[in-house]
């Protein structure tokens, strides 16, 4: 099939890789975001899928709006027969999911109906879900509602960060998407509808201020909290008015403290919780790079009773 794939960043490229090397398939355009200013020089740069699709010589579009007449008279041009997305970052109208002949075709990162949204993989670290997945759907105006072609699943493991999860999953997810194309181009595969009530819930886009610890809960609810905002936008603590970077942590079974109370002993840190304590790994204070919450509460000089809030 003639397709042109929409997608933005990293867990995007294996799909888009998987695709490029089909011998079934010919991607001959990639929709991406547009170019933006990155990292401390703030120069501007390629997304993950349009760099990749510059290596291989494919025209890259990058409308600042799906609704711009002029990508839609290029995307009829181009006469693709399906639009797989992984990611992209822009909501499509219902003038560009008419053009392809088979609809544009979306890797989401959950078993849907669990997890429509924005994040869905944080999501399922944080409510503690020990199963997730990957679909293949439909897209339609609704938000990740579409009828559903395929499904993996993964499960959660008990270290799994965010930034871990989404790597296996976008490669797992790369088969599943062009299994899924290959399906729709043999017409041996049919979309399902998705449950309408029952299983439905929604993974909204993850914010700074949602990696703030509420060590008043428990120590487990902590370490699914710090894991699910893992690499980003990561977790952190107020410490003597600042703000603390922290790394994914540990729960323990040592001696409970208070919540917030920091406990520094000579081979570990230790925060209290509403049960038991947390293990601090690594941390960031302002102005400082990254380092072992023993160099840092050396460093620190943490006193007795002093806590993160």
């Amino acid at each position: 099939m003639r397709l042109v794939f929409a997608g933005t960043p990293e867990p995007a490229v294996p799909t888009l890789k998987a695709l490029i090397d089909s011998p079934r398939h010919e991607v001959v355009a990639v929709v991406t975001r547009p170019d933006a200013p990155a990292g401390r020089g703030r120069h501007v740069v390629r997304s993950p899928v349009g760099a990749l699709a510059d290596e291989h010589g494919i025209e890259v579009l990058m409308p600042q709006r799906v609704k711009e007449p002029d990508f839609l008279a290029r995307l009829t041009e181009l006469a693709p027969d399906c639009c797989p997305v992984v990611a992209y970052g822009a909501l499509l109208p219902q003038v560009a999911l008419d053009i392809p002949v088979h609809g544009w075709v979306n890797l989401h990162f959950s078993l849907l109906p669990a997890w429509r949204g924005a994040a869905p993989v944080q999501a399922a670290i944080r409510a503690g879900d020990e199963i997730t997945g990957a679909s293949t759907f439909r897209i339609v105006k609704e938000l990740d509602a579409g009828p559903v072609f395929g499904v993996l699943t993964e499960p959660i493991r008990p270290q799994d960060t965010a930034g871990i999860l989404l790597d296996r999953l976008a490669v797992a997810g790369a088969d599943l998407m062009v299994s899924t194309l290959d399906g729709i181009e043999d017409g041996t595969i049919s979309a399902v509808e998705q449950q309408r009530a029952e299983g439905v819930s929604y993974a909204s886009k993850i914010t700074p201020d949602d990696g703030h610890l509420d060590l008043t809960k428990p120590a487990a609810a902590v370490d699914r909290l710090v894991r699910a905002v893992t690499p980003d936008p990561g977790a952190w603590a107020q410490f003597r008015g600042e703000r603390l970077k922290l790394g994914p942590v540990t729960p323990t079974d040592a001696e409970a403290l208070p919540p917030g109370e920091v406990k520094v002993e000579r081979k570990r840190v230790l925060v209290g919780t509403a049960t038991y304590p947390v293990r601090l790994g690594d941390v960031q204070a302002p102005g400082k790079k990254k380092m072992a919450a023993t160099d840092w509460a050396r460093g620190a000089r943490v006193e007795q009773g002093e806590r993160l809030s």
